[in-house]
């Protein structure tokens, strides 16, 4: 079962990324939302990324000496 939603979202991924090099280069409409949601997913898992890396690291600097 596991595996079923990890070769889906890897399916999604590459589809979301095939999507944002055929909106690059003119594609249809639906093609450009589709680029569209799947930049701005990469953009909020990147800014998820960078706070969670933040509140770990302020985690780790917070202990007493």
């Amino acid at each position: 079962m596991i595996s079923l939603v990890l070769v889906g979202a890897l399916v999604l991924a590459v589809g979301g990324c095939v999507c944002v090099v055929w909106a690059e280069r003119g594609g249809p409409p639906w093609v450009r939302t589709v680029a569209t949601v799947t930049l701005a997913a990469g953009e909020l898992v990147r800014l998820v990324g960078r706070n969670r890396r933040r509140s770990i690291k302020r985690n780790t600097n917070s202990g007493g000496d």
